[in-house]
């Protein structure tokens, strides 16, 4: 029950995080690699229900490693933005 709140929390993390990088048509490399994390987040998720969650915690850890590389392209899309005045 444990591992399943933690893997809940980390996909409604992902959940806001694709939420909040819409309108990102200015950068459509960075929305495509977006996307692609997106889609790895997703596959995590169906292996991970497909195991029961019984993965020693390397899908968390995964999830939360790509959870971090969203954050960082919303902030590399924010600087190119910045950079662009």
């Amino acid at each position: 029950m444990k591992k399943f709140i933690a893997g809940s929390l980390i996909g409604a993390s992902l959940a806001f995080a694709a939420v909040s990088f819409a309108g990102a048509d200015k950068h459509p490399n960075l929305t495509k690699a977006h996307e692609a994390l997106q889609q790895a987040a997703n596959h995590i998720s169906a292996a991970q229900k497909a195991n029961e969650y019984d993965m020693s915690g390397h899908a968390a850890k995964a999830k939360d490693l790509i959870d971090q590389a969203m954050a960082e392209v919303k902030a590399a899309r924010e600087s190119a933005n910045e950079n662009k005045k």
